[in-house]
């Protein structure tokens, strides 16, 4: 009897195994982030080297003629966490920071120091009896904000200003996105996915931010490429029209979203 359970269990795993690779297959015309018309006839898409991350350092990101230095810090983030007495309020910040250099073929380089800040509150049900519960547990906020310091070694003095935030919960109104800043321009940003359009039917799509200025996409960034092994699949769109320095100001700021993102993965592990 134990071994007829045993086949049972693999084979419903190995059916459900089959069942997601078929869907990954049956999608896979549509893995990558969709991004506008003009983007995708104007630019080259850069695929993204992941490097190594040593201690203390950020990931070393390789695509196109862009590298990150290795000359890179990373700040280990600090948490502080409270809660009423009975435990059934409770509430989270973390914070860091982290730099790097990005450099490319023109020997120019981009400067970025980040900060990154995450506040959730939660509440909790109270356990009145055994397996009787008061309440209920609910997000009432989950806030972070995300911003990056820019500037050239070619023109210190035109700096920018990356600015990303994402709030959700019960009790907060819904936000996702950001700009991208000198004070007299102002880039958008905005998230996009595979299934965008409503084309991709994977269970987890492919995830990043498209740049729009003016109303035209100017860039995008894939930091997630979907389906089952999608963390190695950041992709890099930059419009070939724009100068290089525009280019490396992009680029950059793509970069430390990409890190952000690896940072957030890694705190859900």
């Amino acid at each position: 009897m134990i071994k007829n359970v045993n086949l049972l269990y693999l084979f419903k795993f190995f059916f459900l195994v089959f069942i997601v690779s078929c869907t990954e297959i049956s999608n896979a015309q549509r893995k990558d982030i969709v991004i506008s018309e003009y983007l995708s006839s104007n630019s080259d898409m850069m695929k993204v080297k992941m490097g190594t991350a040593w201690l203390g350092r950020i990931m070393n990101f390789k695509f196109g003629d862009y590298t990150v230095l290795r000359k890179s810090r990373m700040r280990p983030g600090v948490t502080v966490q409270k809660s009423n007495i009975l435990g059934t309020k409770s509430e989270s910040k973390t914070n860091y920071k982290f730099s790097f250099t990005l450099t490319n073929k023109m020997v120019d380089s981009a400067f970025v120091d980040a900060l990154y800040s995450k506040n959730i509150d939660r509440i909790h049900s109270f356990e009145l009896f055994h397996i009787f519960y008061l309440g209920s547990d609910e997000v009432l906020k989950d806030s972070t904000n995300f911003i990056a310091n820019i500037s050239l070694s070619s023109n210190i003095n035109d700096k920018w200003s990356l600015s990303l935030q994402i709030n959700s919960g019960t009790k907060t109104e819904f936000k996702h996105g950001g700009t991208l800043t000198n004070g007299d321009r102002v880039i958008w940003i905005e998230p996009v996915s595979s299934n965008r359009f409503g084309k991709d039917k994977r269970w987890f799509p492919a995830l990043g931010y498209e740049f729009t200025e003016n109303k035209k996409a100017i860039c995008a960034v894939q930091y997630f490429g979907g389906g089952s092994f999608g963390l190695n699949k950041n992709r890099i769109w930059i419009d070939s029209n724009l100068n290089e320095e525009m280019k490396l100001i992009l680029a950059a700021s793509m970069v430390a979203i990409m890190q952000l993102k690896l940072s957030e993965m890694s705190e859900d592990e």
